[in-house]
């Protein structure tokens, strides 16, 4: 729900002077940037240089360790396991590949993708974007996983001009397995494409989802807040609207169908993309309970929408 809120209440006002330390980890000057996850007695972390570690949750003692030659994303990693809780996988985006490995031992699963791993480039070139000079698409939003899969968003390689488009790729969590794709920037004849030039996917980019996206999984909705086209602060080569940038867009957790979309900043030029995830919320309207979705923004307004219309 990217809610940043718990209702526990073990630890209150009458009692939080008395918390001590029970433990540290010495993680090293850079782990700040990094979410740390728990589950199932284990504390996943970033430590030293892009070694993700896995501690006892209660005695902080080290159970594993996996080294990276290359960038973790920093806002944390996703957990899934299986239903019968025998197979328990960290997923996550490192060097630009969507990798997964045991949650017990910290090794690879040699059946997800290739030997582990999925280059998020692939994808995008099967949408008809050339990835020829294109770099991994390494990006700090972990996405997010729902039942079987994992939702994440490309990221917009380059700030400039020659920005790959941010789409949202839906991924299977055992097989690493495309399941579906939702283009942030439209390809000629779908909805929105007649709020760019056109072919312009060809040649722009951005509208990328470089902060986080929300579930409401008891719906199954996918809630995207997206980023500015290409380039932030020039749109003299895009005129038109430029759907989906700075837009919230409620997708289907399944099959990426776009439910419904409102863009908050049409035409940007003031780099006003959505920089927080939505939030899921019930509020009290009129004298009934009512499901909303509130998406804040950088230039001082919230929005708050119904969650389903």
């Amino acid at each position: 729900h990217s809610a940043q809120f718990t209702a526990l209440d073990q630890i209150n006002t009458s009692n939080v002077s008395r918390l001590i330390v029970a433990w540290t980890f010495p993680a090293g000057n850079r782990t700040f940037l990094f979410n740390p996850l728990v589950a199932d007695g284990l504390a996943f972390v970033l430590a030293g240089a892009n070694d993700l570690v896995a501690l006892d949750a209660v005695t902080g003692a080290q159970v594993w360790t996996r080294p990276h030659p290359g960038a973790v994303g920093t806002r944390g990693m996703n957990y899934w396991h299986s239903a019968d809780g025998r197979d328990r996988r960290l997923l996550y985006i490192a060097g630009g590949y969507l990798t997964a490995v045991d949650a017990r031992t910290g090794q690879t699963i040699t059946s997800f993708g290739n030997d582990g791993r999925v280059d998020l480039r692939t994808a995008l070139a099967a949408t008809g974007r050339s990835t020829a000079n294109l770099n991994p698409l390494q990006t700090s939003n972990p996405g997010r996983v729902f039942e079987d899969s994992i939702i994440v968003s490309l990221p917009a390689q380059a700030p400039a001009y020659d920005s790959n488009p941010g789409d949202i790729h839906a991924y299977d969590v055992r097989t690493g397995a495309l399941r579906w794709v939702f283009r942030s920037l439209p390809q000629d004849g779908e909805v929105g494409s007649d709020t760019w030039p056109k072919g312009a996917r060809a040649n722009h980019g951005g509208v990328h989802n470089w902060s986080e996206l929300t579930v409401d999984e008891a719906r199954g909705i996918a809630y995207v807040p997206f980023g500015t086209g290409r380039f932030d602060f020039y749109g003299g080569d895009r005129p038109g609207q430029n759907l989906f940038a700075n837009s919230i867009v409620a997708l289907d957790a399944r099959t990426g169908k776009r439910l419904w979309h409102y863009q908050i900043v049409h035409h940007d030029v003031w780099d006003y993309d959505l920089p927080v995830a939505p939030k899921l919320l019930t509020i009290r309207q009129d004298g009934r309970m009512r499901d909303v979705v509130a998406q804040a923004t950088k230039h001082g307004f919230l929005f708050v929408f119904d969650r389903v219309t």
